[in-house]
């Protein structure tokens, strides 16, 4: 019966820690302007859900790229999540809709000012630090993984 309930106390300590468990998820290279980002694709409900939850940080050009099935008005919130960030709203061609500042720790809706096919996700900022604007276009979306 004692070494049961050890094995028991195991398995539910390996479940709760592997709940933790940083995610890998799939990067994709995309180009605005001069700029290289390095994006962490989240392309099915429960990454797009989890988005950068959790994160202390986000190095210089790391962002994470929301794929969606369809295009259409989408929102994003930062409930859950540390880090201040900026949001990109990117239509089906590539071109950003409308570019929102998010502060960490809020239920504030974010939203897209058109038909978004992704949401492009960076620290806070920098979009304004690298002069990048509604209207500008974004390289490299067309061989993006798909949504799921």
């Amino acid at each position: 019966m004692y070494a049961r309930c050890i094995v028991c106390l195991v398995g539910a300590c390996l479940l709760a820690s592997g709940a933790h468990a940083e995610r890998t998820l799939a990067r994709h290279r995309l180009q605005i302007g001069m700029y290289i980002i390095q994006a962490e694709v989240a392309s099915d409900e429960a990454t797009r859900s989890h988005g950068l939850m959790g994160r202390k940080e986000l190095a210089g050009n790391d962002g994470m790229l929301f794929v969606f099935a369809q295009p259409g008005y989408y929102a994003m919130w930062m409930k859950d999540t540390l880090i201040p960030l900026s949001v990109a709203f990117i239509d089906s061609s590539g071109v950003i809709l409308n570019i929102d500042e998010m502060e960490p720790l809020t239920e504030m809706t974010h939203s897209s000012a058109g038909q978004a096919k992704f949401a492009l996700e960076m620290s806070s900022g920098w979009f304004t630090k690298k002069h990048i604007k509604r209207g500008d276009q974004i390289r490299n979306l067309d061989n993006a993984p798909p949504a799921q």
